[in-house]
């Protein structure tokens, strides 16, 4: 056995994490795990896990549910295309394996939304099959210790750190090494400011000696982040109110909205109320506005989206409003999936009683 690895399986087994998944080789399980934490931190996604299994318990069950209730579920997760990816193959599982999870690197990675990472924890974890798991944990770790300077996001980069850490693997224990590495990484081996002090590795670590533990691993600079500005409009009928479903190919797919103008620049309210989805919307009828709410500035990964609600009482509806929404009860739309951000808003919005103001 390699000493590198001897020595993280025994630092692991004194310090790993008491997870749910950790002392199970159900694919289905290690799958929900690690598509939860591939964007999301560990407290968060533990709760999250423990709410999916209950409701899931087997990938049967995922993969009869309505993916509407899914997305429901996953609300408050974000990259909402990891669920819709794993009904996907869930579906896709229960119908061609008759529910029963590939046994092997090669077939798992065949599945949408299961990349080589995803696909190699599941083998390793629960078939002990001799492949590496290589997420940003290891990358750190491996550029640090080996003083890698590849970027880890190139091709090039991601082969080299792949066989690296294929060479670090024994047959006897490719899972438990895996898990290792990757604790390691998440609780010693640290983005920032890790304790290098009482690191094991430290005499031989590249990084420590040389004093270059702040600029490895290498990454590509950031993707350049890009602006929309969203109005929504709450639009209240006696007790209903108007959503829509999501379904182009961009963020929130399949996620419920409030009837929305998206636009590439702040718009004053007097702008607003010429836009032709407002005439549509509000054709032949004297709309009272109850609020406008102040801005909401929501974070992704590439975009940041600029939002203000527009809370307008009609009494009547509109042809276009029935034709293209869904009409609700207001208490019910706690029933449908919808984007964090309108969750920010709507948890406050029906909970207090808008003021009216003056109609424009």
């Amino acid at each position: 056995m390699h000493i590198i690895n001897r020595t993280l399986i025994n630092w692991y087994k004194l310090n790993k994490r008491d997870l749910p998944w950790r002392n199970s080789t159900d694919p289905y399980l290690i799958w929900v795990s690690e598509i939860i934490l591939q964007q999301t931190r560990v407290n968060q996604g533990l709760e999250y896990f423990n709410r999916f299994i209950k409701k899931y318990p087997t990938i049967i069950h995922l993969a009869n549910a309505p993916i509407d209730d899914v997305l429901k579920l996953w609300q408050g997760l974000g990259y909402y295309s990891r669920a819709r990816n794993m009904h996907f193959t869930a579906k896709k599982i229960a119908t061609d394996y008759s529910g029963k999870f590939p046994d092997n690197y090669i077939d798992i990675k065949k599945h949408k939304g299961i990349g080589e990472y995803t696909a190699a924890a599941i083998a390793s974890f629960c078939f002990n099959e001799q492949v590496p798991v290589v997420d940003g944990n290891v990358y750190r770790f491996l550029a640090r210790l080996f003083g890698i300077f590849e970027s880890t996001q190139s091709v090039k980069g991601k082969k080299y750190f792949f066989e690296k850490a294929k060479s670090l693997i024994d047959n006897k224990n490719p899972g438990e090494f895996n898990q290792a590495i990757m604790e390691f990484g998440a609780l010693q081996c640290t983005p920032k400011n890790p304790d290098c002090s009482v690191c094991l590795f430290k005499l031989s670590c590249y990084a420590y000696t040389n004093s270059v533990i702040e600029q490895l691993p290498v990454k590509k600079s950031k993707i350049k982040t890009t602006s929309r500005y969203f109005y929504y409009f709450i639009i209240i009928y006696q007790d209903k109110l108007f959503i829509e479903q999501r379904k182009e190919n961009d963020i929130w797919k399949l996620l419920y909205q409030f009837p929305l103008i998206e636009t590439k620049m702040h718009l004053e309210t007097e702008e607003i109320v010429k836009n032709e989805l407002w005439k549509k919307l509000f054709e032949g009828i004297e709309p009272e506005f109850l609020n406008i709410s102040d801005l909401y500035k929501h974070q992704l990964s590439h975009q940041t989206i600029f939002a203000h609600f527009y809370s307008i009482k009609i009494n009547k509806v509109s042809q276009y409003l029935l034709n293209n929404y869904l009409t609700i009860k207001k208490q019910d739309i706690n029933k449908y999936g919808i984007p964090r951000l309108i969750e920010k808003y709507t948890s406050k919005f029906f909970n207090k009683k808008n003021e009216v103001l003056p109609l424009i």
